[in-house]
């Protein structure tokens, strides 16, 4: 789920150097297939990270960032909790046994899958307390914790805070529109 605006960008910056684009996604761009120059690659590697994103040619770090894509969507974007494992449903997606996925993430990121996971969910409950939409009871279910204490606990070991306390620094009153 990349964003129109950001989908036009990869685009135009791979096609000045002459590449034909057929599709670009979240953490990927397809070209139509053809020997890329390395002074080439260099250009495109330089017109990319000018607009804040970064060519990757190492197949162990294209795996990683596939890997950290799943879980963002998966943590981000889905509506209802998973309904098989979350190392199933990786594992699935990229078509890879988990345990090689998880040495090899481990590996190049020192940080295991799981507490990625983890660091996501947080991420998560962060931005849905900040909303407000939701309570705590519909944010553990949503995001697939056994229960609101696991969730608490989880929340306060990263954030040091509760969630009703980081709700409560976080609290900024809105203001409307037509008073900005």
């Amino acid at each position: 789920m990349v964003c129109d605006r950001c989908k036009q960008a990869v685009t135009t910056q791979i096609s000045k150097s002459g590449i034909k684009v057929l599709d670009v996604d979240l953490g990927y761009a397809e070209v139509e297939p053809v020997e890329i120059d390395p002074v080439v690659f260099d250009e495109i590697s330089a017109n990319l990270k000018s607009i804040g994103f970064e060519l990757i040619d190492d197949k162990k770090q294209k795996t990683v960032e596939r890997i950290k894509n799943v879980i963002v969507d998966m943590v981000h974007y889905m509506d209802e909790p998973l309904a098989i494992k979350q190392s199933e449903y990786i594992s699935s997606k990229l078509s890879y046994d988990y345990n090689y996925l998880s040495k090899l993430f481990s590996e190049l990121e020192n940080i295991t899958i799981e507490q990625y996971i983890i660091n996501q969910k947080i991420e998560r409950v962060k931005e849905l307390l900040t909303y407000g939409e939701l309570n705590i009871n519909e944010i553990a279910f949503k995001l697939g914790y056994s229960s609101v204490q696991h969730l608490s606990q989880q929340f306060k070991k990263i954030t040091g805070l509760t969630p009703s306390g980081y709700k409560q620094q976080n609290a900024h009153p809105r203001k409307p529109l037509d008073r900005i």
